[in-house]
């Protein structure tokens, strides 16, 4: 005979439950690694064209390489250990950022519009975001970086559950 599960209450500070795709990682990299491009380009550019200070060059080089290595490689992994979101048959959660984090959650019978949006890495990758509006000042809940079938699962789910409240989201 198993173990019967207690239900447990659900919290408006309890933690969201679901985490965004693993491809997450990649597209949050992807943004970091082209800005560090850029930088890296700039200063080989200074080191061939200035042939004066090498020691100070090639000091600022390995500096920018070792930064650039932690932020396209840690930033990441922080931002997915720390996004997490869920749907309620009363509410969306959504917890977010990397350096500063911020806990949104919006009541279901507040939701006006569920939308997606797939930016040029997000297809590329197979992502993309929910966007949900509410009736609230503090403006939309944006789910980042979900599986598009996973997204799309949730869109239908939160258009079911809304539909079952049909307040009039004032």
């Amino acid at each position: 005979m198993g173990q019967e599960r207690i239900p447990v209450e659900r919290t408006v500070l309890a933690e969201p439950a679901w985490r965004p795709s693993p491809r997450a990682k990649t597209l949050w990299a992807i943004p970091a690694a082209i800005g560090w491009v850029i930088v890296v380009i700039a200063e080989v550019v200074w080191i061939l064209s200035d042939s004066t200070n090498r020691a100070w060059q090639s000091t600022a080089l390995v500096i920018t390489l070792l930064v650039a290595a932690a932020h396209v490689a840690g930033v990441p992994l922080w931002r997915y250990a720390v996004h997490r979101w869920e749907v309620t048959e009363e509410a969306v959660y959504t917890r977010t950022g990397w350096f500063t984090q911020e806990s949104r959650v919006a009541p279901i019978s507040r939701v006006q519009t569920v939308d997606t949006h797939r930016g040029p890495l997000e297809r590329l990758l197979g992502l993309a975001t929910v966007t949900v509006t509410t009736a609230s000042s503090a403006g939309a809940v944006r789910i980042p970086a979900l599986d598009l079938a996973t997204a799309e699962q949730t869109v239908e789910r939160l258009t079911e559950v809304a539909a079952a409240h049909r307040g009039d989201a004032t």
